[in-house]
């Protein structure tokens, strides 16, 4: 049973997302959500994220969606690799942020300490597959980027524990495209 799932992938820049209201943030969203509410009906009660721009962000608002549309039980909790991971960020994504740590159920860090070194996210990576029954990532293995840490993580936990391990690629997204342009064709 997946009772506490983490969701990650890529940033916004790394799949060419500048603006929150581009097409594709859309597609993502509807991904996330289909395998989410597969996840609700085995069980999931927690979403954890570290909060990072771009699929983490878009995950907890389609946990609020999902909260608002009777899933009541599932709860979200925003862990951050270090304190004031935000600082550095454009006013826009830290009221983005800000919004979404003003839902969540939980908030905390794993280092309860600022950016000293890159040891904060493999740490945070560590403690997330460990803490998890699942871990779904919006990852694609012929597109590298930041995903691939946590996904390979996760890998090498999964050799010696039942850990499930879901990913939205591009080609799940095309997919979803394809079948969104039928459906507003059949209509």
């Amino acid at each position: 049973m997946a009772r506490i799932a983490i969701i990650s992938g890529y940033k916004p820049f790394e799949v060419g997302i500048f603006k929150n209201d581009d097409p594709a943030v859309h597609y993502i969203k509807a991904a996330l959500r289909n395998n989410l509410v597969s996840l609700l009906e085995e069980g999931l009660e927690w979403v954890i994220i570290s909060g990072q721009l771009g699929t983490e962000l878009w995950a907890a608002e389609v946990v609020f969606e999902l909260q608002l549309e009777g899933y009541h039980e599932l709860q979200l909790g925003v862990i951050t690799p270090f304190l004031n991971q935000e600082e550095s960020w454009k006013e826009a994504n830290k009221e983005w942020y800000d919004s979404i740590l003003a839902q969540a159920d939980f908030i905390d860090s794993v280092s309860r300490k600022p950016y000293e070194n890159p040891w904060q996210f493999r740490l945070k990576n560590q403690f997330f597959v460990e803490k998890s029954d699942v871990l779904l990532l919006f990852y694609d293995s012929e597109k590298e980027g930041s995903p691939k840490y946590l996904y390979e993580t996760a890998k090498r936990h999964q050799e010696k524990h039942d850990y499930k391990i879901y990913t939205i690629d591009f080609y799940d997204l095309q997919v979803l495209v394809e079948e969104e342009h039928m459906k507003d064709q059949d209509m």
